[in-house]
């Protein structure tokens, strides 16, 4: 098996697997986490409620798989939920806990009037590590992509920040350590960027897929 999108019964998945496809990538949908110690790379998307969503995950018994995938520095990408799900907490109609790999807490937009919430449309990626993660490179100077979520990740380890974008004040819209990497906008929603991510994705990790 090559890439794993994990179906947990919430998010968009086949639009991530044709954006895969795309690219000329093999990308298998499953919900049996007997499948993820097998696949090479593993993808978490989303959509919805973080509450919903990893009480499904526990429903699915994918919660542990995903942790050792993620702490063998197996290749991860999560996409939106997918990356709130990675840190300790969400505020989210109360608080929920989450896979506690990133720490720090998922909050709601505070934002001026002017603001919209959710956050929905294209915006741009200010990227902030030095050298740039294997997940950004090759991408137009601030490059534009696809956002919809009300939420927000706040990292009390900045180390994770790979990119911010702007929307009425900074947040975090890229993370990224070793082979663990995560949006808060969508690829597969983002033409020619998202493809050029997801590439990044596929190509940069596959001398540590195989070596695994």
């Amino acid at each position: 098996m090559t890439t794993l999108i994990i179906d947990y019964g919430m998010g968009n998945l086949r639009s991530v697997q044709k954006a895969f496809e795309h690219i000329g990538e093999e990308a298998v949908i499953s919900s049996d986490p007997r499948e993820i110690p097998k696949a090479e790379r593993v993808v978490l998307p989303g959509v919805g409620a973080f509450c919903d969503a990893i009480s499904a995950l526990k429903r699915h018994d994918l919660t542990t798989a995903i942790r050792e995938h993620i702490e063998a520095d197996r290749p991860f990408l999560g996409i939106c939920l997918g990356l709130q799900m990675l840190f300790e907490q969400s505020l989210e109609d109360g608080e929920h806990e989450g896979l506690g790999i990133i720490p720090g807490v998922v909050r709601r937009f505070e934002l001026p009037s002017e603001y919209k919430i959710p956050h929905m449309g294209w915006n741009q990626l200010n990227v902030q590590m030095t050298p740039e993660p294997i997940l950004l490179r090759d991408l137009p100077d601030r490059p534009w992509f696809y956002f919809v979520h009300s939420y927000h990740c706040v990292p009390s380890d900045n180390s994770w920040v790979a990119a911010t974008t702007d929307y009425g004040r900074p947040f975090v819209s890229v993370v990224a350590r070793g082979n663990v990497m995560a949006t808060q906008f969508h690829p597969e929603k983002s033409q020619a960027a998202g493809m050029q991510l997801l590439q990044n994705f596929v190509i940069g990790t596959s001398c540590v897929a195989s070596a695994g």
